[in-house]
Formats: C-alpha cells, structure tokens, sequence
C-alpha cells in the first residue's frame, strides 16, 4: 500500500458524509466539516484553538474518529 492509499483509508471517516457514516444522522455534512463547525462554535470561532482539536483525528483510525464524532455530534 502506497503512501497515499493509507492516507487516503485513514481518513474515509473524515470525508464521508455523516449520513452515510452514522445511521442516526441525517447531515450530508462530511464528518470533517461537522467536527469542525462543533469545535468552532465550542471554541467561541478561534480558529486556532479548533485546528489544534482537529489535529489529532489526522492520526486517528477511522473507528477512533468514528466514536469520538458519535461521542461529540449525536444527539
């Protein structure tokens, strides 16, 4: 596997729309997006502050970033 593919596999939770990731969403948002926009409105919009929240979901497997959006985003 390629550099790249594994990049690619790491992050198909972060790009996958949360509708087709969580069964009880119905967001078409990509669930990158809707971390993102969690952390912006927790964080008062610093934008700083929320990269620093999303740099670690670049290292996490795709079940690790799977419970932590349940974890934060269902409702």
């Amino acid at each position: 596997m390629t550099a790249e593919q594994k990049v690619n596999d790491r992050e198909r939770v972060l790009d996958t729309p949360m509708n087709k990731e969580f069964d009880w969403s119905e967001d078409t948002t990509p669930v990158r997006d809707a971390l993102w926009n969690h952390y912006m409105e927790e964080d008062g919009k610093d934008t700083m502050a929320t990269e620093a929240k999303m740099h670690p979901y670049l290292d996490m497997s795709n079940d690790e970033v799977a419970a932590n959006a349940e974890k934060l985003l269902k409702k």
